[in-house]
């Protein structure tokens, strides 16, 4: 059976990218901050075999609880999902600073920790790390998250070249604007929505299906010629290059 972790896995883009692994048999480990909104993804995920691990990831210690928490045998598939914006910034410089460490941790530091914790439990050959990114890598201001993200490009493609010789292969996705998640307030809707959908080519916002459906392409036996990739999907907001 085929053990697919994802992270941030409780809500938006995890929970549909799991969603879609289910559907597909296979062994699901759930891994957020809130253990609630776990279980109740988990169970909208049956009849799958889902385990949930409530671990904070821009902590080593959370890390570490997800590996604990695993079962005998490989990861087949590791998608680092989790991650956000800091809404606690305080005034000042100092609060520049912290505010702006916490999102790296969150973002980025977090994504590179589980990695390495779960790198000797991947697939050799075959496993797939999926990272997920975003349009702001490119587009810029956003200050910490702008540079997490972008900072996730260039780790991705190191692992890419040091997972290519054991046939593990890695890629970024990087969405544009995504509505139903819980990025930007809890409604799942940006204050600036109109605006976000006008600067797309299809005239709509995307959703978590949008991107859910990259991953698992990306973890599919078709996608085994394809790694240290960036794929935007964005809808046009910015182009490719």
């Amino acid at each position: 059976m085929t053990r697919v972790v994802v992270t941030g896995g409780g809500t938006g883009i995890g929970r549909a990218a799991a969603r879609l692994f289910a559907r597909d048999g296979a062994e699901i480990v759930l891994v957020g901050r809130r253990a609630d909104v776990l279980k109740e993804t988990a169970a909208a995920l049956e009849p799958a075999r889902v385990l949930t691990v409530a671990a904070d990831l821009a902590d080593t210690a959370g890390a570490l609880r997800v590996l604990d928490a695993l079962p005998e045998g490989p990861v087949d598939v590791l998608v680092n999902n989790a991650g956000g914006v800091d809404r606690d910034k305080q005034p000042g410089l100092a609060g520049y600073a912290e505010s702006f460490r916490r999102t790296l941790d969150a973002n980025l530091v977090s994504a590179a920790v589980l990695t390495e914790a779960l790198w000797p439990r991947l697939t050799r050959p075959g496993a797939r790390v999926i990272n997920v990114g975003s349009v702001a890598a490119r587009r810029g201001g956003a200050d910490g998250y702008t540079a997490a993200k972008a900072g996730m490009i260039g780790w991705s493609q190191g692992l890419a070249r040091k997972g290519g010789p054991e046939g593990i292969l890695v890629n970024t996705v990087a969405p544009g604007y995504v509505q139903d998640t819980e990025f930007f307030t809890t409604s799942g809707r940006s204050a600036r929505h109109d605006a976000l959908v006008t600067e797309t080519l299809l005239g709509r916002a995307g959703v978590p299906d949008d991107i859910g459906a990259v991953i698992h392409f990306l973890a599919s036996p078709e996608a085994g010629w394809i790694t240290g990739q960036v794929f935007d999907v964005n809808g046009g907001s910015v182009l490719g290059r």
